[in-house]
This record gives C-alpha cells, structure tokens and sequence, in this order.
C-alpha cells in the first residue's frame, strides 16, 4: 500500500495525540487535536490504513498544509 500523507487542516498548535504509530484506523479516524483560535479542531485519517509515522508531538506549532502523519 502506498503512504499516503496526512496535512494539518490549521495553522495551530498540536493539543493531542490520539493515536500512535502502529494503529489500525478506518477513514475518519480522530489522529490528533489541533487548537487553533481557542478552538479544537481534530486531525481525522482520510483513508483506513495503518498509522506509520507522526511527524509531530503534542505542543508542537505547525502551519496549514504541514505534514503531520502518514499512513501506509
């Protein structure tokens, strides 16, 4: 199965990791939680597949469009 790159939605901070490389996920799956504006806005896996990387970490400051997952 080919990676496939999961982007930050928002310009934010990462609030919460919910879920950890490794991790089974079916299409809409909550990933992380970014706060951006007061408000939480959660990071969903478009596809299902298995989580293989988190290219970031709870606090981390990220722009829209930042890679922030992959799923393989």
């Amino acid at each position: 199965m080919p990676a496939t790159p999961v982007p930050s939605i928002v310009t934010g901070v990462v609030w919460k990791i919910e879920r950890q490389p490794g991790d089974t996920l079916d299409s809409g799956d909550v990933i992380m939680i970014m706060e951006s504006m007061k408000m939480e806005i959660p990071i969903e896996a478009p596809e299902g597949g298995t989580l293989v990387t988190l290219h970031v970490a709870e606090g981390d400051s990220v722009t829209e469009g930042q890679l922030v997952a992959t799923l393989g």
